[in-house]
């Protein structure tokens, strides 16, 4: 964790906090692992600096939440802290970490509008090679309390764990694993 971000983590949570705990450890290994998957994609030319950077910010907005078993009591549903994150680092004047925030979950428009999701209805997917890095690499990793959030889960127990939101989850999933060389093709 640079000073960059360590500014933007400590003005929102408190490091003895529970949240502010599993945050930086559950980021902490994401970034690692994001690292790891972008030295493997060194031919798509991907922003190192920025994928570390926002490995440790794609879920501030937790503690907006309200998401007991993780410490966090705010008002809202789980499945808007991608959005929450995003408003609160445009605030701040972070507009590309702020996407990454609202992108790393892959919620499509048309899930939304079925789902009927508290989400505003557009596709919240990564459109980028950062996002899309971090995105799988959040996928290998969980704030539940039931496991130590560094724990890094398999390929297969990742996807399984992906397959339980759906086909279209699985698919995207797949398709990222095999862009970037975590399966074959």
């Amino acid at each position: 964790m640079n000073a960059f971000t360590n500014e933007i983590i400590k003005k929102y949570y408190s490091p003895s906090s529970k949240a502010g705990s599993i945050l930086v450890s559950h980021s902490k290994a994401v970034a690692k692992k994001a690292l790891e998957i972008a030295e493997n994609a060194k031919h798509l030319n991907p922003d190192i600096g920025f994928i570390e950077e926002a490995s440790m910010l794609h879920d501030i907005g937790i503690f907006l939440v309200y998401s007991p078993d993780i410490g966090c009591y705010g008002k809202d549903p789980y499945v808007r802290h991608g959005i929450l994150g995003k408003e609160l680092l445009e605030k701040e004047g972070y507009k590309d970490y702020a996407s990454v925030c609202e992108r790393h979950l892959i919620i499509t428009e048309k899930e939304i509008v079925e789902n009927k999701l508290p989400l505003p209805e557009r596709d919240m997917v990564p459109v980028s090679i950062e996002e899309e890095i971090i995105t799988l690499a959040d996928k290998f990793f969980s704030k539940g309390v039931e496991k130590d959030v560094t724990y890094e889960r398999s390929v297969e127990k990742a996807r399984e764990v992906v397959s339980k939101f759906g086909e279209i989850k699985t698919r995207n999933f797949d398709y990222l694993l095999k862009k970037y060389n975590l399966i074959r093709k």
